[in-house]
């Protein structure tokens, strides 16, 4: 199954979940893109986005422990049809936070690869990601939000960066916890990595209304297949 076969899905979730009224004004029906000319409408926008989080967090939460592990394992493996072998390449993943996919034992077999795995690092408020090597075994410590980073490990430069999303949508916008370090890093690394959000289907969006800043992922990937932009 792929995510085109559930095209029809993913219409009726969107329309279940479509952009209240006072959001209308705000698209360019081309581009999908709202204007951030207008404090007013950038206003609108960031209470849009808070709601849309809470609401999508809380439904991530809400799927049970052992569905969620069905669901993580299915990720994984649309994750090794998309990217195939791995060998000599470092691919930055991440852990869970929050109900999100549980890649872990994906990221424990990519050493088996020949591949390198890092962790994203914040390093301080509004600047770009560091990306720290990391393997099973390896020591720990509290990072922003208290997500676990590698207290040691090399600096290094991700082929392929792998992000959770809290939402998205179907040009491959990513909707993030807010504070903006996916978007920030991946405007600024040397040479454009391969870019890949992982969710859930249920998280899909008709638009997140991207903004000039928002860098859209090359493919999503969810338990029901990859959505390529």
């Amino acid at each position: 199954m792929n995510a085109n076969d559930n095209a029809a899905n993913r219409d009726e979730l969107a329309d279940d979940y479509s952009s209240p009224p006072c959001m209308m004004h705000l698209v360019d029906p081309i581009s999908g893109m709202v204007s951030d000319q207008d404090p007013r409408q950038q206003q609108d926008l960031k209470r849009w986005r808070t709601v849309e989080r809470e609401r999508l967090i809380a439904l991530r939460l809400a799927i049970p422990a052992e569905e969620r592990r069905r669901l993580s394992e299915r990720v994984a493996r649309e994750l090794d049809r998309l990217l195939g072998d791995l060998s000599g390449k470092t691919v930055s993943v991440y852990l869970p936070f929050r109900g999100e996919p549980d890649l872990r034992p994906w990221i424990e077999g990519l050493s088996m690869r020949g591949a390198t795995a890092a962790l994203p690092v914040v390093v301080a408020p509004r600047s770009p990601l560091v990306f720290r090597t990391w393997a099973r075994g390896e020591p720990l410590q509290p990072g922003v939000w208290n997500i676990p980073v590698p207290a040691g490990g090399t600096v290094v430069k991700p082929d392929i960066v792998i992000a959770p999303v809290v939402g998205y949508d179907q040009a491959c916008y990513r909707l993030g916890h807010g504070g903006g370090f996916y978007d920030r890093t991946l405007a600024v690394l040397p040479g454009r990595p391969r870019i890949l959000g992982v969710g859930y289907e249920r998280l899909a969006l008709r638009t997140i209304y991207p903004q000039t800043y928002d860098v859209p992922m090359d493919a999503i990937i969810t338990e029901a297949g990859v959505l390529i932009r």
